[in-house]
């Protein structure tokens, strides 16, 4: 509703954007005093009232979207936000087995009817395998927490290619390793294998965290803000961008060795003020310097 109330307020629609406004605070803390289960956010309701993703179920206790999107959506009180995810990470990040679980434990056998997904064999596809689409979330969650090692370290839980980088990883994940897939399946003897290959939805997520929130450059509209979220131990990178017929060339330096902070920026040698640079469509290249700190 906030986003939707800043979309109105370009087309100069003000009753559309105070519809949205005046109703996303009471959303909100309706939320926050319904969907908190007291170490996490449930995921939904069955009709009858009956939670989904709560302690109190024996299956799908906790689902790694509410937490998410409790830090992504910028409403949750930070305090359980960042509860929420640490529960996140004890209870659906696995990282031996290089996934990140959609939900735990997986339907089957329990009284809860939530559909289609029960039809999946326990730790198969969405049923507690990975959800990638959901992963790419909780990686985009921690990037906006500023834990930017963890962020990283996430990020290539995900990224096919670590997936296949040696014949025993291609034999377990037995996938394209240069496309993104759908699912990674949770249980064994088939846990580590993909599922539906070439999800476009899932890469453009998954691209869109590495450019946006760990390198941190964030296109908007005609400008471009620069606020990276990357691991101390990088020294620097380097992002070439294209607005139009105009190409940025843009340097990162983080010879302080810190994970998020800008110091200064300079475009084609003249100091910006802040972190956001106005972008040109002139034909012509720019040279961009951000130094961390």
């Amino acid at each position: 509703m906030n986003a939707f109330a800043e979309v109105a307020d370009r087309r100069a629609d003000q009753a559309q954007a105070a519809w949205c406004r005046d109703r996303a605070e009471p959303l909100r803390a309706a939320i926050e005093a319904n969907a908190w289960d007291g170490a996490w956010y449930r995921r939904a309701y069955f009709d009858d009232g009956t939670p989904l993703g709560s302690a109190q179920n024996n299956e799908c206790q906790i689902d790694a979207i509410p937490q998410a999107w409790a830090v992504i959506s910028g409403c949750a009180d930070p305090s359980r936000a960042r509860q929420a995810l640490a529960a996140v990470e004890r209870r659906l990040v696995r990282t031996e087995d290089k996934l990140i679980q959609l939900f735990d434990p997986p339907f089957d056998k329990g009284e809860l009817q939530p559909g289609y997904i029960k039809g999946y064999v326990p730790g198969i596809r969405e049923n507690g395998g990975q959800y990638t689409h959901a992963a790419t979330w909780v990686v985009l969650a921690t990037a906006l927490q500023g834990r930017c090692d963890r962020a990283l370290e996430l990020w290539n839980l995900l990224n096919p290619v670590r997936h296949a980088t040696i014949p025993a990883d291609v034999e377990r994940y037995k996938v394209e390793p240069y496309v993104v897939c759908a699912d990674i399946y949770g249980a064994s003897p088939h846990t580590g294998r993909g599922g539906w290959t070439w999800y476009t939805g899932s890469a453009g997520w998954l691209y869109r965290v590495a450019l946006e929130a760990i390198l941190g450059i964030r296109p908007m509209g005609n400008a471009l803000r620069v606020e990276p979220c990357v691991p101390r131990g990088w020294t620097g990178f380097e992002v070439a961008y294209r607005q139009g017929s105009a190409s940025y060339r843009i340097r990162v330096d983080n010879a302080a060795g810190v994970e998020r902070g800008v110091r200064s920026i300079t475009v084609d040698g003249q100091s910006v003020s802040g972190n956001t640079l106005a972008l040109l469509d002139d034909g012509r290249e720019h040279n961009v310097r951000v130094e961390l700190g």
